[in-house]
């Protein structure tokens, strides 16, 4: 019987990392990690559109790969709550059946609600607590505490046959943190000790030297804001920002006043997190925003969403004086407890504008800092890199010049630049046996387009003409033509959309004698209508270029009798 060969490192499978959103972005982070016949899946985020993006509601990732593999797929392992990380959930998990997401309690509280609202209940919501180890497969997933702008935020140490990886989550290091939890900076450390083949870490503030500030300097700067005031103070920030939350209620407490909270999402995030223990306050503090009107100005606190100038979120319909329960006037202070995401700048100055305009006093990012990021700076990050020692080093979670500054300061703590990948979606890097990492073949990773009720429907090719028609309207031309002779019935009729108001305009009458010309009878022909909006289309279209050095789009209606 023939001697059998132990299996060499060339006949095991390789480990891959695929980031399929949040690399080279803000937004919409999802990172797969393969090896052999199985899949872990590492948040699953969405990403709000930018101005280019017309008609577009929400950007997810595009998951083509774990669909072709979607055998291999076996759990989705949250970090926190945020929307750049969860939000994808209600659009992926439809395509994965029984596939299980393990999360932190308030991970799993905030969750739950999403997955009732789009009728999610085949993929079981498991608990993943820091500290927890969980098996899954050929994997060891252990989460450990880490800080950030919202409470049981979490990095992930994952065991793979190949060695271990960390993904730090978002972070900072933050010493005072609100909630009294510090990041757990022993887990680290002996995961260095351990050895670490792989660290992806956060590079949202890489470009910033320093120290990222704590989150309880937000409490006192509300506290110095609010002391002197004597009419309403309204605070806008994140829904799920449960610590700045509870800094607003702290604040209010100081000062005996009441707290409404305003906004879909912040009313129900303060419900979960409170029934959870997340959110600490005297009940009788609360008061329901139909009952605003009851407390005088001098006492009342309101907590509202809306710091990205969202147009439908509280704030925004409260500067528009649209709102039910607020309409802002002078004696008002307003405080925008947030920095704009990048792309929201010029909704978040329109907002403030309104507010300003409306006789109320603002607080924003660029008169007073009411707000600190839930990222680290470049010190953290340097320690970071520090106490987990890793072998290869792969910066995710910001644009393209952060992930380069922050493999910059890789290179300086110590990590060999030979072993440091800035990398884009959809690129795998893939370590073998040895623990030797190399890039691997590029895999499918897009934006998929939320647009209503469709998802993935609206691609890039809608996309343009949506694009096409802000930039330069359209030019709808019906034309009737006599089926036997191709002779033009009648004055063709043209209608216009974003390109001038009027049919008296010169322009018309010209463009109407132009589709007469492009018009030609052709004999046996005539029924080929494909052909006569061809003519028309590239007629008038080189018209209107020549006329206004404009390019509307050109929809010929050719109709036979």
């Amino acid at each position: 019987m023939p001697k059998r060969t132990a299996p060499t490192a060339a006949d095991k499978p390789l480990l891959r990392i695929i980031p399929l959103g949040g690399v080279g972005e803000i937004g919409k982070n999802m990172y797969v990690f393969e090896y052999g016949e199985e899949i872990v899946v590492i948040d699953c985020g969405l990403m709000f559109p930018d101005e280019e993006m017309f008609g577009i509601d929400l950007v997810v990732p595009d998951v083509t790969y774990l669909r072709e593999n979607r055998h291999k797929v076996k759990a989705f392992l949250i970090t926190h709550a945020h929307e750049d990380h969860v939000g994808g959930l209600p659009y992926v998990l439809p395509e994965f059946p029984g596939v299980p997401v393990y999360a932190s309690t308030l991970a799993r509280g905030l969750l739950g609600n999403k997955i009732r609202e789009h009728k999610l209940n085949k993929n079981p919501l498991l608990a993943f607590e820091p500290g927890q180890t969980v098996r899954i497969g050929a994997f060891e997933a252990t989460p450990f505490r880490i800080g950030h702008s919202i409470p049981d935020a979490m990095g992930i140490a994952l065991r793979t046959p190949v060695g271990v990886v960390v993904h730090t989550g978002d972070f900072k290091f933050d010493h005072t943190p609100v909630d009294g939890k510090l990041s757990d900076f022993h887990a680290l450390a002996k995961l260095g000790e351990e050895g670490v083949l792989c660290l992806l870490s956060d590079s949202t503030r890489a470009e910033n030297p320093g120290y990222t500030p704590s989150e309880r300097t937000v409490g006192e700067a509300f506290r110095e804001i609010m002391e002197p005031l004597e009419g309403r103070v309204i605070v806008a920030t994140f829904a799920s920002n449960i610590a700045r939350i509870q800094q607003v209620f702290d604040a209010a407490a100081s000062f005996k006043r009441k707290v409404a909270v305003i906004g879909r999402s912040m009313e129900q995030n303060v419900r979960i997190a409170t029934d959870l223990g997340y959110l600490a306050y005297d009940p009788g503090i609360l008061v329901a925003k139909d009952r605003i009107r009851d407390v005088p100005d001098g006492q009342l606190v309101i907590a509202t969403t809306g710091a990205q100038g969202e147009p439908m979120a509280g704030l925004a319909r409260m500067a528009n004086r649209d709102h039910r329960f607020v309409e802002i006037g002078p004696g008002d202070t307003v405080i925008v407890s947030a920095s704009p995401i990048p792309g929201n700048e010029e909704s978040v100055a329109r907002t403030i504008d309104n507010l300003f305009k409306n006789g109320a006093n603002v607080y924003y990012h660029a008169i007073r800092r009411a707000h600190v990021s839930g990222h680290a700076s470049q010190e953290e990050l340097k320690l970071m890199l520090g106490l987990t020692k890793p072998r290869y080093f792969i910066p995710m979670h910001g644009e393209f010049r952060m992930l380069v500054q922050h493999g910059r300061l890789a290179a300086e703590v110590g990590v060999d630049p030979e072993n440091i990948f800035i990398i884009e979606n959809g690129q795998p890097i893939e370590f073998g046996a040895d623990g030797v990492a190399r890039r691997g073949t590029p895999v499918p990773a897009g934006y998929v387009f939320v647009d209503g009720l469709s998802v993935g429907e609206v691609g890039d090719v809608v996309l343009r003409d949506r694009r096409a028609l802000a930039n330069d309207g359209m030019f709808l031309v019906v034309v009737t033509v006599d089926k036997q002779t191709g002779a033009l019935i009648g004055r063709p009729e043209i209608i216009t959309r974003g390109f001038i108001a009027g049919e008296d305009d010169p322009l018309i009458a010209a463009a109407v004698e132009r589709v007469r010309d492009a018009i030609h009878t052709r004999g046996e022909h005539t029924g080929e209508i494909a052909l006569l909006k061809t003519q028309i289309k590239d007629g008038l279209s080189r018209f209107l270029y020549e006329r206004t050095k404009r390019r509307p789009m050109v929809f010929p209606v050719v109709v036979l009798v």
